[in-house]
């Protein structure tokens, strides 16, 4: 059998090690960048309730089932996917469910470093005075001179890329431990200290009545499957992540017990992060349901005129930037553990390789925003137009790869793994490892079908 170095000698220091580590992945674009934008454009309340027990219902049971294939198999995530099929008389053909999650994790990864890339250059643009009373006109301008211009986001990605690899190269607790060690503590008191002065600032009460108020009458059910699909992916499920975080989990830490509190502090940043931006939305008479742009576009507007606007964007800009390489960090692990184990080579070699395979293919993104021609693409797929690499590359993983893989890991722990495997490894309560068991037998492969079908438009509902 093909060994692995790093992921069978290397195990997180402690518990806080691993919750600290799993959070900073968890916590990314997709909390602060993506869940306030979907949570304005579905209505408030009541997509956050449904959210709410979508993570719970279906999040962390599938997340604790991903630990289990991680700890179990000790091996980067296709490798330990088989170690697991093996030991339960199963094919090893479902190693093809770790590889599938790993190669969705580079995929999104290629893409994520170029958008880590735009808040790290707003961080400068905020810092220098940029949106200080400039119009809406010459916010939108600043914006797309930096997603037109090539060099500049090559610039940028490469910054960000560079850190990656110097943080992962330094090995499990060297570098990524000791990194969320610190950089998950800053990111969460700098968001803290922009929700408070948004609240001082902007219309918080608003705010509180948009997040937590629910009207089920402005919910539909599209916005419920938005709800159950981000509730999955916010996460970091079927990216590779939580399988190779799991198989440097000791066996004497609690699988339940440290899941459940990642989903929580994951949940608490994602609700921490719209309240320190719809109060400065609702107070600076914006629009909650802008869309993507709402990071970049329109709380921008919103820094030009508020009094201290300089130093609570660059804040906001930090935090977003430290977000986002967190969850960088975590996505190329799998990747380089991978490497390692193929190629029979050392951290840092695999490292560099991984690296420059990702920053290659991240170029396909930069090329596609800055409009080269070959970047461009005319294609239809399940109905849906893509327009260039990057929105292909983002539709194949968020609609097909994510909810696949995700499916393939549920249906493979609860059905095809022996449960007694599985049973051993969460050592907790028969209870709790029924419901654990229904959750991902039943609940979550129904659900991720219905995010499935409904992603490709074969179903609408």
């Amino acid at each position: 059998m093909t060994t692995i170095t790093n992921a069978i000698s290397s195990r997180w220091s402690s518990r806080l090690s691993f919750i600290l580590a799993s959070t900073a992945a968890a916590v990314g674009l997709g909390n602060i960048w993506k869940f306030p934008y979907i949570t304005g454009e579905n209505g408030g309340g009541a997509f956050v309730l449904v959210y709410l027990v979508c993570i719970l219902l279906i999040g962390i049971p599938v997340m604790i089932a991903e630990v289990v294939i991680g700890r179990r198999g000790r091996h980067s995530p296709g490798h330990a996917a088989r170690v697991v099929a093996k030991e339960s008389g199963r094919s090893s053909w479902w190693q093809s469910a770790g590889w599938l999650g790993m190669l969705t994790g580079f995929l999104v990864l290629s893409f994520y470093t170029v958008i880590a890339g735009w808040a790290l250059a707003y961080v400068f643009e905020a810092g220098a005075g940029t949106f200080s009373g400039a119009s809406t006109a010459a916010i939108n301008d600043t914006f797309m001179a930096l997603t037109g211009d090539a060099k500049a986001l090559t610039f940028w990605q490469t910054l960000i890329v560079g850190g990656t690899v110097l943080v992962v190269g330094n090995g499990v607790k060297n570098g990524l431990e000791r990194s969320v060690r610190f950089l998950l503590p800053a990111m969460i008191a700098l968001l803290m200290v922009v929700a408070v002065y948004a609240g001082v600032t902007g219309d918080f009460q608003a705010a509180v009545n948009f997040m937590f108020a629910p009207d089920f009458s402005r919910l539909t059910v599209n916005g419920v499957m938005i709800a159950l699909g981000h509730a999955f992916f916010t996460l970091g499920l079927a990216s590779g992540v939580v399988i190779m975080y799991g198989a440097y989990l000791p066996k004497s830490t609690s699988v339940v017990q440290t899941t459940l509190w990642i989903a929580i502090a994951d949940t608490f940043v994602a609700l921490l992060a719209g309240l320190a931006i719809f109060p400065i939305v609702f107070g600076s008479n914006l629009i909650p349901g802008a869309g993507p742009g709402l990071i970049f576009q329109t709380l921008p507007v919103a820094f030009s005129t508020m009094p201290a606007g300089i130093l609570i964007g660059t804040t906001f800009f930090v935090m977003l930037v430290i977000a986002a390489f967190t969850s960088a960090i975590a996505m190329i692990e799998s990747a380089v553990a991978f490497l390692s184990e193929q190629l029979k080579i050392g951290r840092w070699p695999a490292t560099l390789i991984a690296g420059t395979v990702l920053w290659l293919f991240g170029q396909l993104t930069v090329y596609s925003f800055s409009g080269s021609s070959w970047a461009q693409l005319d294609w239809v797929i399940f109905g849906k137009p893509i327009a260039s690499i990057f929105e292909f590359i983002d539709y194949l993983t968020s609609s097909l790869l994510l909810p696949l893989g995700g499916l393939l890991l549920a249906v493979f722990v609860g059905w095809v793994m022996q449960s007694r495997y599985s049973q051993d490894e969460l050592d907790t309560k028969p209870a709790v490892f029924r419901l654990w068991l229904f959750c991902v037998r039943w609940l979550a492969p129904i659900a991720i079908t219905l995010i499935f079908l409904q992603l490709v438009g074969v179903i609408t509902l």
